[in-house]
């Protein structure tokens, strides 16, 4: 076993490890499924490299709804087995492997007939016994029946004339971008060598036409290593038809990318307590209470652009405001609006193309080797990411290896998971230590459970960062350093989009933080004023991309505006490559130098 921290000298050892070692098994996408992957490999004892083209779930798993959920939605497709199997997956979560990063969240369905209560209540009584059955702990309360005063008591916001009562019900709700980064940690821990924004560019046979390994690019430094691997998985989500063709496979998963939006208001634009769900005419609808805000979504749009960068348009966002004030007392306008993002699901597609709508196609999973040495899995939910994990290592060993040596991701807890009820009846103590109300306790133990004491020991080297950032004071300044000596954390874009939510949870990007971020980052990374200034540059410019791509109403427009400012990596590489007029032929700076 080695340390689960993630750092800039962690990933770079870990790049030289797979060069060097090579490995039995090489996970090709570093979201939530590749991670997963990754762990359920490290946890039946062999040896993984994961590789991430950009940072650690940016693709999708960081900008998905942030539910763990069986699908009420699959339950009218009759997709039982589905809704079943997710739904354990969503106790799992909640009552041992992550339970300080998943937790029970009500929710409304709201009756506009009369008539619908009998039909609702079957199904959403139906998913509470799929819940049930199988399992030790439910995790979350079973559903109730609400009539107009209760219903108007969970959500005082709703309108009057919007629906007749309610139906009551619980699901998870999970900060999806540290659920990878728990992931990624865990599987470090158990011995996996893992390297984010190391780019895939070649799949390498040997003389019989077998994939042995993988070529890839460090966006960090331009350098290519070749990784030799008994097995490669592609767990490439939307990118995966692009990372099969890389192996020349004739066969293969296809798969449908389809764009989900999400918009964020503040707590106070609404008022209530529950979320609410409502079915929309082309996708289902969450408006979903978190923190001193309240996230609302989604789309379901089949996107033919740009896979790295996807961006909420502005007919996007006025397609969920316009749904959400359907059912809302005081309709939400653009203004309200504090930030935006936009997710990617990889859906399976069949072979035969159709003009049916992504919304029809099924969120079930699909395993195949592509090609000899390519093993390629798609589809799923993020909910569902340890079963997709599970049966892609089944898979690669065979089905009697797999018997000798089982998966143990479902006994597995995550960082942070191990000891957290315990550690959480201790929140006032340590508040009060530290000078911290609940809400901050709160804050903190959902983001670090058991692994809180690995913060406050940086607390307890630096007093100074215990205290709020000054524009941005849900955050005090030690998770941001904590980003970047647990959490792997090398760019300003990184500890805003990933390590923390600011990008989109505070209005204008958080940019009114970004100094004092800039400055504990430089502190941390040691960068001279030439790096700090790029970072904050290239993070200002992404900002002002996405910005004005909001404006449009199309993705080829908007994507084309985003696009142009790329990866931050590939950003200061640029830079750093450029002329500098005010350098001389003795000026002993490399572009390798000046990205680091």
């Amino acid at each position: 076993m080695t340390t689960d921290r993630l750092t800039v000298q962690s990933r770079d050892a870990d790049l030289r490890r797979m060069a060097q070692e090579g490995v039995d098994v090489l996970v090709v996408g570093g979201g939530v499924t590749g991670a997963g992957i990754a762990l359920d490999a490290a946890g039946r004892g062999l040896s993984v490299g994961l590789l991430e083209a950009q940072d650690w779930g940016a693709g999708t798993s960081s900008r998905s709804s942030k539910l763990v959920h069986g699908g009420l939605r699959y339950l009218q497709m009759l997709d039982f087995k589905l809704v079943a199997e997710a739904l354990t997956e969503r106790g799992l979560l909640i009552d041992r492997l992550a339970p300080h990063l998943v937790r029970a969240v009500p929710f409304l369905y709201p009756l506009e007939k009369q008539w619908e209560r009998p039909y609702v209540a079957a199904g959403v009584g139906l998913y509470d016994l799929l819940a049930t059955v199988g399992t030790d702990n439910r995790a979350v309360p079973t559903h109730r029946h609400l009539g107009a005063k209760g219903m108007k008591e969970a959500f005082p916001g709703i309108r009057s004339d919007a629906a007749i009562g309610a139906i009551k019900y619980y699901d998870g709700q999970v900060d999806d971008a540290r659920l990878v980064l728990g992931l990624v940690r865990t599987a470090r821990q158990y011995g996996a060598a893992v390297a984010n924004r190391a780019e895939v560019v070649e799949l390498t046979t040997n003389p019989q036409g077998r994939v042995d390994g993988a070529r890839a690019r460090d966006a960090e430094s331009g350098e290519e290593f070749h990784v030799a691997a008994g097995t490669v998985v592609s767990a490439a989500g939307v990118w995966t038809e692009r990372t099969q063709d890389l192996a020349q496979a004739s066969t293969g998963l296809h798969v449908l990318a389809s764009k989900g939006i999400h918009i964020v208001v503040p707590r106070d634009a609404i008022d209530g307590q529950s979320g609410i769900i409502l079915q929309t005419s082309s996708s289902v609808l969450f408006i979903i209470p978190w923190s001193r805000y309240w996230v609302i979504g989604t789309t379901d749009t089949a996107y033919h652009e740009d896979l790295v960068h996807p961006v909420a348009t502005a007919k996007d966002i006025d397609y969920v405001l316009e749904q959400a004030n359907r059912i809302l007392a005081r309709p939400l306008t653009r203004g309200d609006v504090v930030g935006t993002w936009a997710g990617l699901r990889p859906l399976l597609q069949p072979k035969a193309k159709g003009d049916g709508g992504s919304s029809k196609v099924s969120r079930e999973h699909t395993v195949m080797e592509s090609a000899p040495g390519l093993v390629s899995i798609a589809g799923g939910k993020l909910t569902t990411y340890r079963v997709m994990a599970k049966d892609a290592i089944d898979f690669v060993l065979g089905k009697e290896v797999a018997a000798q040596r089982p998966s143990l991701s479902h006994t597995t807890p995550l960082v942070g998971a191990v000891g957290f009820p315990a550690y959480a009846t201790r929140a006032d103590q340590v508040g009060a230590a530290y000078g911290w109300d609940r809400f901050r306790m709160a804050h903190l133990l959902h983001r670090y459970g058991s692994s809180l004491p690995e913060l406050l020991a940086l607390v307890d080297e630096r007093p100074d960062l215990a205290r709020p950032l000054e524009g941005a004071d849900a955050y005090i300044r030690a998770e941001i350093v904590y980003g970047m000596t647990h959490e792997g954390a090398a760019h300003l874009e990184d500890l805003m989009v990933t390590r923390t939510r600011l990008t989109y949870e505070v209005r204008g990007h958080g940019l009114s933080a970004i100094d004092e971020i800039a400055d504990l980052a430089a502190e941390t990374l040691g960068w001279d004023d030439a790096r700090r200034a790029a970072e904050v540059e290239a993070y200002r410019a992404r900002c002002a991309a996405e910005d004005e791509a909001s404006q449009l109403t199309d993705d080829e427009d908007a994507a084309a505006v985003r696009g142009r400012r790329g990866d931050v990596a590939q950003v200061l590489a640029t830079n750093a490559e450029a002329p500098d007029e005010s350098a001389t032929e003795t000026d002993p700076s490399t572009p390798g130098e000046a990205v680091r």
